[in-house]
């Protein structure tokens, strides 16, 4: 497999994620020259590129990595879902400052398993790391990530998902909604979401949650005209392929608990984090 190593941008902040995270865990955070002494850099060097990376300075970041983060975006970023506008194919939606499109596979074809589809996939860097892409002609119908679980786990992963499917490893061919999805054109996503008919209008009610925002899986399940549902609406969302541009990461529990993420809790604190920041930012 032909896996990008890190670029060193995102070897650097990983690292800095890790030291940030240990912290928080501890009830502490680190001064810009404590955490820029563990990367070995001069406290100026790390806070152009972290900022660079992530929208804002370290010692913000540290605030929305904090453990009571998600319980103060339940406060303050709690998205309520009106069924009118989660439920149904609208064609297209804003999420992530570009325009977003999509198509649902019908449930005969998804009984199929994926045959008669051509799926073309490639490794492709990301604010998160490795990212597995996957998509047919119609649009992305995978998106995986690779730091916590690993290449060949997140591959595996990816293939069991449409086992009658052919796959074709072509990154050129998919390489300009890939771009878009992680900004860095101002392009149209195309995505195609290959799911069952209760998957589908599940991860339809998460495109509807704005960036930098949070939702419970039980206004998700209410949304979607099943409120009792909310343990399979929690499976459904575990079982979403497109990952970021599907944004399963803004489902929390009622607690405020993060819940569980397919591709690694830290990850799922990172991506919640940095739109946070981002959005704060702007």
């Amino acid at each position: 497999m032909n896996v990008p190593s890190n670029n060193y941008h995102f070897q650097v902040m990983r690292r800095a994620l890790d030291e940030i995270d240990a912290a928080a865990e501890a009830g502490e955070a680190l001064s810009l020259d404590a955490l820029a002494a563990r990367m070995q850099m001069s406290p100026a060097h790390f806070q152009r590129l972290f900022s660079s990376w992530v929208g804002v300075s370290p010692k913000r970041y540290q605030q929305y990595l904090a453990l009571g983060q998600a319980k103060a975006m339940l406060r303050e970023r709690f998205t309520t879902l009106e069924a009118a506008d989660a439920v149904g194919l609208s064609g297209s939606s804003r999420l992530h400052d570009m325009f977003l499109r999509w198509e649902a596979m019908t449930p005969g074809e998804y009984a199929k398993g994926g045959a008669g589809l051509e799926i073309f996939w490639g490794w492709f860097e990301s604010p998160f790391g490795p990212a597995l892409v996957m998509a047919t002609e119609k649009g992305i119908c995978g998106i995986g990530f690779a730091a916590e679980t690993g290449a060949e786990a997140a591959m595996e992963d990816m293939l069991s998902r449409w086992p009658e499917a052919s796959f074709t490893e072509d990154p050129m061919a998919i390489r300009p909604w890939v771009q878009a999805a992680f900004g860095e054109t101002t392009g149209e996503a195309r995505l195609f979401l290959i799911g069952a008919p209760f998957q589908i209008k599940v991860w339809e009610a998460l495109l509807a949650i704005p960036t930098g925002h949070v939702t419970t899986y039980s206004e998700i399940a209410g949304a979607i005209g099943n409120p009792r549902a909310v343990r399979a609406v929690g499976t459904a969302v575990g079982r979403n392929p497109i990952s970021w541009l599907i944004p399963c990461h803004r489902a929390i529990r009622k607690s405020g608990a993060l819940g569980g993420y397919h591709w690694g809790l830290p990850v799922k604190r990172a991506l919640l984090a940095w739109e946070s920041a981002r959005a704060d930012a702007r």
